[in-house]
C-alpha cells in the first residue's frame, strides 16, 4: 500500500470521510485520494514521492502557483510581527484600498475568512437593506455551505448527487427560490408573483460550479435590469472568477455592476481570505455604523491580508492575465482535438483563463445539461490523466485552473497524457 493509501485509512478514523471538504474524497471518481506533502508552481508532489502538473491549484486561488516566493515571503514577515491582533492594522486598509480601486461595483469593502462568509454576510445585509426575506438563487451555482444557499447547489453538494443537506431546516430553504440559470424569463416571472418578497439575487456572474457555464448574452443586464426595477439587490459571487478572469473580475469584463460582490481566492494566495463589498450606501447598513450585524474574530488577519496585497503587487507589475488566456486556450483546442480524433463527444466551455471538460454533445448552458455530462467517462478520464502526471479536479462539476506557473513544458505534458487517455477511452 501507498502513503497515501496509509494516511487515508488513519485520516478516516479522526476526520469525517478522511477530508476537511468532500470534494477531496475522490468519493465522484472513485480510489484514494492523493495525499500531499508540498507544491512549488505548476507542479504537486505527494507523500509517496509522485510529482504532478496541478491543474487544481487549490481550487483557483493560486494565480501564481505554489509557493510563490513574493507571497510567501510577505506572508513569512507578517508573521514574524504576529498573527494575529483582532486589531486594526493599516494593511487591511491598503488591501481595502486596492479592491475598492480594482472592482467596478466596490465603494466600500469588508474583509472576512472565506467564500462562505462573503457570500452568507452579502445576504444578510441585501435582507437586511430591503427588508424582504427570499433570496433567489440558481440551480448548480455554489455559494458555501451557509444552510439558506445549500438548495440545489453546485460543487461539493453536485458531485455527490445531493439537492441539499439534512439539518437546513424548511423555514432556511423556503426563504431561497432556486431557478434556472440563464433563464432569465424564470426570474422575470419570479418578481411579477413575489416582487414583495424578494430581497435580492445571488449568483456566479460566470458560474464555475457546476463546470463552466458562461452567462449568455444579455443574462446578466436582465438580472440588473430587473433588480433595479423591483428594489431588489443583485449580488455577483465572484469568489470564483474576481482577480481571476481580470482585475476588475466578472463584472468588468462583462459591464454590469452589480450592488454586491463576493471575492475570495485569487485575492488571499491561498490563505483563509475573502471579502464582500458593493456600493457605499448599501454597506454603511453594517455594524458598527448601521443595524445589520457582521463580525468575525479573524477577519483581516495580517498573515492572510499580506499575503493578499503579495498577490496584488504581482496582478499589477506583470499582467498575467493575456497570457492566461492564451495558455487556456491553446490546453481547451488541444483537448478538444484529441477528443475528436478518438470519437468522443465532448464540450469544453472556456471563460478567459478557466474552463471544464463535459462529456457531452453540448451545449452546456446550465446544471440540467452539466448533469447530463457522462460523469463515469470523466471518471475514467481523470485517473488515465492521474496516472501520467496530471492533477485534474476530482468531479467534473468543478473548473480547471491555470496559474502563470503553467508554462509550455506543463501544457505540452498535459496534452500528451489526454491524447492517450482519449485514444484509450474512444
Amino acid at each position: 500500500m501507498s502513503r497515501s493509501d496509509d494516511l487515508s485509512i488513519e485520516a478516516e478514523k479522526v476526520i469525517p470521510g478522511g477530508v476537511n471538504s468532500p470534494v477531496r474524497a475522490f468519493r465522484a471518481v472513485g480510489g484514494t485520494p492523493r495525499f500531499v506533502d508540498r507544491g512549488r508552481g505548476a507542479y504537486l508532489e505527494d507523500v509517496d514521492g509522485r510529482r504532478y502538473v496541478d491543474w487544481i491549484q487549490s481550487w483557483g486561488a493560486l494565480l501564481f502557483g505554489h509557493a510563490r516566493e513574493e507571497i510567501v515571503q510577505a506572508a513569512v514577515e507578517a508573521a514574524r510581527r504576529g498573527t494575529s491582533f483582532g486589531a486594526p492594522t493599516e494593511a487591511e486598509v491598503r488591501l481595502a484600498e486596492r479592491i475598492v480601486a480594482a472592482v467596478p461595483g466596490v465603494d466600500m469593502v469588508r474583509l472576512v475568512s472565506s467564500g462562505t462568509e462573503a457570500a452568507m454576510s452579502a445576504v444578510r445585509l441585501a435582507r437586511g437593506v430591503t427588508g424582504r426575506p427570499r433570496i433567489v438563487k440558481f440551480e448548480g451555482c455554489y455559494h458555501g455551505h451557509s444552510d439558506g444557499l445549500l438548495a440545489q447547489a453546485g460543487s461539493g453538494l453536485a458531485a455527490f448527487g445531493l439537492p441539499g443537506s439534512p439539518g437546513v431546516t424548511g423555514g432556511a430553504a423556503s426563504d431561497t427560490m432556486v431557478l434556472t440559470y440563464n433563464d432569465l424569463d424564470g426570474v422575470r416571472a419570479a418578481f411579477e408573483a413575489d416582487e414583495d418578497t424578494i430581497a435580492g439575487v445571488i449568483l456566479e456572474p460566470v458560474a464555475a460550479n457546476m463546470g463552466v457555464v458562461p452567462p449568455t448574452p444579455g443574462f446578466l443586464e436582465g438580472l440588473q435590469e430587473l433588480c433595479d426595477a423591483h428594489g431588489a439587490i443583485l449580488i455577483f459571487d465572484e469568489v470564483i472568477t474576481g482577480f481571476r478572469l481580470g482585475a476588475g473580475g466578472a463584472q468588468a469584463l462583462y459591464g454590469v455592476t452589480p450592488h454586491l460582490t463576493c471575492l475570495g481566492k485569487v485575492m488571499g494566495g491561498g490563505f483563509p481570505c475573502a471579502a464582500f463589498g458593493g456600493r457605499r450606501d448599501l454597506m454603511e447598513h453594517l455594524a458598527p455604523v448601521g443595524p445589520v450585524y457582521q463580525a468575525g474574530t479573524l477577519s483581516g488577519n495580517p498573515v492572510a491580508v499580506a499575503a493578499g496585497l503579495a498577490v496584488l503587487d504581482l496582478i499589477e507589475s506583470l499582467d498575467p492575465y493575456p497570457i492566461l488566456v492564451k495558455q487556456a486556450q491553446r490546453l481547451a483546442d488541444g483537448l478538444a482535438e484529441s477528443f475528436e480524433r478518438a470519437g468522443i463527444p465532448v464540450t469544453i466551455n472556456r471563460m478567459e483563463s478557466l474552463f471544464s471538460v463535459f462529456f457531452a454533445e453540448g451545449p452546456v448552458s446550465n446544471f440540467l445539461e452539466a448533469k447530463a455530462s457522462d460523469h463515469q467517462r470523466y471518471a475514467k478520464f481523470f485517473h488515465a490523466m492521474l496516472d501520467e502526471g496530471i492533477h485534474l479536479p476530482p468531479s467534473g462539476y468543478e473548473g480547471w485552473f491555470l496559474s502563470a506557473a503553467h508554462g509550455d513544458s506543463e501544457i505540452q505534458k498535459t496534452l500528451e497524457a489526454a491524447a492517450d487517455a482519449a485514444a484509450r477511452l474512444g
